[in-house]
């Protein structure tokens, strides 16, 4: 019997011979090279992990790595404490610099008490000096040696001022006539700084304004009588 030829036209058309167009069902896109490529560079990185672990292990490095993070640990633990005592030392230090301050702020003070008393009565001393040059100064004795020298040319007047000094209470009094260079005017000169309360006296006695110190006198007092 002879076999019929059958082609595509030979079927019934059915759901098969007019598919939709577009994709149809679940379809996954191209992947990247990284993501094709990850799996071979994780089994690389595992592997030569796993090299080196046992290169270690069968080397012995792995005690090497081992006792360096003790020492690592010990050498750390010896800082803390080095670092510790550093700091007590600072603080022993700090203490010490401030006792010593404390010492050097009493001792500075009591020093300053002492110069401040040792000022006080040095100055008392110089107040106490100077009072009694002042007084010794201000004081008037009548015992003084006092000269009353005549250039008025009018005879026996230095005896006649002699006796108001006499009478004033005066018990060295001598009279003389004048010798040597003559002042201006009367004059009652004095040798002494302790002289001269005395030769002010004297001046207002005999109604004289001018007192001088003059150095190198006979006499620690003289009176020149001039017209």
């Amino acid at each position: 019997m002879a076999r019929d030829t059958m082609t595509y036209e030979s079927y019934e058309p059915d759901s098969f011979d007019n598919p939709p167009k577009g994709p149809v069902g679940v379809h996954r896109g191209a992947r990247s090279v990284m993501a094709r490529l990850c799996p071979f560079i994780v089994v690389i990185l595992v592997a030569a992990l796993c090299g080196v672990g046992a290169w270690a292990w069968i080397s012995g490095e792995y005690k090497n790595v081992m006792g360096g993070s003790s020492q690592t640990a010990t050498t750390s633990k010896s800082d803390s404490s080095s670092k510790a005592e550093t700091k007590n030392s600072t603080k022993d230090d700090s203490s010490s610099t401030s006792t010593d301050s404390s010492k050097d702020s009493t001792s500075d003070s009591a020093k300053s008490d002492t110069d401040s008393d040792t000022t006080s009565s040095n100055e008392n001393q110089n107040s106490d000096q100077q009072s009694q040059q002042s007084e010794a100064t201000a004081t008037v004795n009548k015992a003084t040696q006092v000269r009353v020298v005549n250039a008025t040319g009018i005879q026996g007047y230095a005896g006649q001022q002699a006796d108001v000094l006499q009478t004033a209470g005066y018990t060295s009094v001598e009279a003389t006539n004048p010798s040597g260079t003559l002042p201006a005017s009367s004059v009652v000169w004095y040798q002494n700084e302790t002289d001269k309360a005395t030769a002010e006296d004297v001046a207002t006695t005999l109604g004289i304004s001018a007192v001088e110190q003059v150095q190198g006198l006979a006499v620690p007092i003289t009176v020149v009588l001039l017209n």
